[in-house]
């Protein structure tokens, strides 16, 4: 796999990110998911939420399935929230910043079909509630990247496991001089974590 050769210089430096031990701890669990559906021989199917489906659950979807890329990791990776929004446009500059290729389809609430090489698929991302029929409806790891979404969705239907992985939100920097910088630093970190936890994975 060919991983582009803007992204790959932002891949190593999402690794050499410091990531705490209380941050360890809390991917520990999602680590503990992935490694026993490898050794149980099932698909992995993670499901990203936050409430908008607009920024955090998106960075997550994109960068779960290029971090189990890049590790020879197979996996499903979505994303989804409780009410349909858009994919925010600042989070979509932050991916071509980062050497992800682009390209949109639809307004309102377009796809974005995002590549990170040419010799895999795009990945389809777009603003959903966590149970559209783009999502696994079963078998899957609710990861509960919001506070919000988190508190306030007791109950995901069809996921075997809850996995809160919280982060920031960028959008409290929308207008601002930091915008762009905080959007990036926040796509980096959630690559940083994601790269962390499939690092961690014993392939069969």
């Amino acid at each position: 796999m060919n991983i582009y050769l803007t992204l790959q210089a932002i891949i190593e430096k999402a690794q050499a990110l410091p990531i705490s031990d209380e941050r360890k701890a809390v991917l520990q669990v999602l680590i503990d998911y992935i490694q026993k559906k490898i050794d149980q021989g099932q698909e992995i199917n993670l499901n990203y939420i936050c409430t908008h489906n607009s920024r955090r659950s998106q960075f997550s979807q994109i960068w779960g399935k290029v971090a189990a890329a890049f590790h020879g990791i197979d996996i499903n990776s979505y994303s989804g929230g409780v009410e349909v929004t858009a994919f925010n446009e600042r989070a979509v500059e932050s991916i071509k910043r980062f050497g992800f290729k682009v390209s949109k389809e639809g307004v309102g609430n377009p796809k974005y079909f995002v590549l990170y090489s040419n010799d895999e698929n795009p990945i389809v991302a777009f603003s959903k509630v966590y149970d559209d029929a783009a999502n696994a409806p079963k078998g899957f790891a609710a990861i509960m990247t919001c506070s919000h979404a988190d508190e306030n969705c007791p109950f995901i239907p069809g996921a075997e496991a809850r996995i809160p992985v919280r982060y920031e939100d960028p959008k409290a920097f929308d207008d601002t001089d930091q915008e762009a910088e905080k959007y990036d630093e926040r796509s980096l970190q959630i690559g940083s974590e994601m790269l962390f936890v499939f690092s961690q994975i014993m392939k069969n």
